[in-house]
């Protein structure tokens, strides 16, 4: 039988195996001194996006070559040895014993690769040829099986790769670092590993089932992607609404670098955050400075008054003393400067935060609650430590 013939021969038997199947992966119908040079050119142009890595070009496993080398006994040519390290990882492979068919499959890696030739001798060189193309490419690409099954995607790509550098045409070689891409995450080389293979093969049934998993999985990205997006322009525009309601009320506002952490309560706009004409709401604390003692106000409306909040906040369960009555204190905020204005228990917070005098610092609203019999002692404290500092 001549070349052409073995090759058509061998094409027509590839092109009847099912992708997942570890037999019979046939490789190109020339071997290496008889390729075309210009269609090695072209398969250049075309090499799929997921070999474009420099690091796949070349990749070898040089210390599992080497240790599966010493493991072997040196009979018979080249191609027969391979050949037999070939079939034992098929056998391997059809009982998914996933280690040892892998480890099989090396080994015939390691007899194709070797620089050192200490097998027989082949009568036909060009058939010796063949059968060499023919088991590294079945050798590489069951590899990659194997690396699927044992999740070792990372390696099946390589090994996919490495196939399809001896075959560019290995529909298998494309399905199954189509699985491993997926599997890895990697959406656009999936995808473009599936089409080069339906190129081939149109009607190629694990491919187009592959090929649509992957439009799916990408699809979804999208999906998340796009929402991801519209929820951040929408949290941009809601912090731009909110520094125009702000400047437009006049109220002073800083961030520093030690915020306080208040969870979920944050300044903002209600009921719609997009409009500046909704109502700010503010976190604030009513301080209470002589007893050490505190309370949380998770949202402070700009119309509320300090009044209105007392109301239920006392009576305090604290006060033995019954000190704490609405018209028996007085109540402070801080400036810019660090001094104390008095603010008015039944004014709303508005018009108290757009005199200017008041700064709201990391969005916290602070207000020190103060018997009014203590309020001229408590103040002049506070005076004596702002000097101190």
């Amino acid at each position: 039988m001549g070349t052409g013939d073995l090759g058509a021969s061998l094409q027509s038997h590839r092109a009847s195996q099912p992708l997942l199947e570890v037999d019979h992966v046939q490789g190109p119908e020339l071997p290496p001194g008889l390729q075309n040079k210009n269609e090695t050119a072209d398969s250049k142009e075309s090499t799929p996006l997921f070999m474009k890595d420099a690091g796949l070009l070349d990749w070898e496993d040089d210390d599992a070559i080497l240790d599966a080398l010493r493991a072997l006994e040196h009979e018979g040519t080249r191609a027969e040895a391979a050949l037999n390290c070939r079939e034992l990882g098929n056998k391997a492979a059809k009982a998914n014993s996933w280690l040892y068919a892998k480890q099989c499959y090396t080994n015939g890696i390691a007899v194709l690769t070797a620089s050192e030739d200490k097998w027989e001798q082949p009568a036909d060189i060009e058939t010796e040829l063949l059968q060499l193309r023919e088991t590294k490419e079945a050798c590489y690409v069951n590899r990659a099986l194997c690396n699927l099954k044992l999740e070792n995607y990372r390696s099946a790509t390589l090994d996919c790769a490495s196939a399809l550098k001896v075959n560019s045409k290995n529909t298998k070689a494309f399905y199954r670092s189509a699985m491993a891409l997926l599997a890895l995450g990697k959406l656009p080389e999936a995808e473009d590993a599936a089409t080069c293979g339906l190129e081939l093969e149109p009607n190629n049934r694990p491919l187009q089932e592959i090929a649509s998993r992957i439009g799916g999985r990408k699809e979804a990205v999208e999906a998340i992607t796009e929402k991801k997006r519209m929820e951040e322009e929408r949290a941009y525009k809601i912090k731009l609404v909110l520094s125009n309601a702000l400047q437009a009320r006049q109220i002073r506002v800083r961030i520093t670098d030690q915020s306080p952490n208040l969870e979920d309560a944050r300044m903002h706009l209600t009921p719609d955050p997009l409009s500046i004409e909704s109502t700010l709401v503010f976190p604030s604390v009513f301080l209470y400075p002589l007893d050490a003692q505190s309370d949380f106000i998770k949202a402070f409306s700009e119309s509320d008054t300090i009044a209105h909040h007392l109301s239920y906040v006392f009576p305090l369960p604290w006060d033995s003393n019954h000190e704490y009555e609405l018209s028996r204190v007085n109540c402070y905020m801080e400036n810019a400067t660090g001094g104390l204005i008095q603010a008015g228990k039944k004014l709303p917070l508005s018009q108290i935060l757009k005199s200017g005098k008041v700064e709201v610092v990391d969005e916290l609203i602070k207000i020190y609650i103060v018997p009014a019999t203590s309020a001229e002692k408590w103040i002049e404290q506070m005076k004596s430590r702002q000097k101190r500092s």
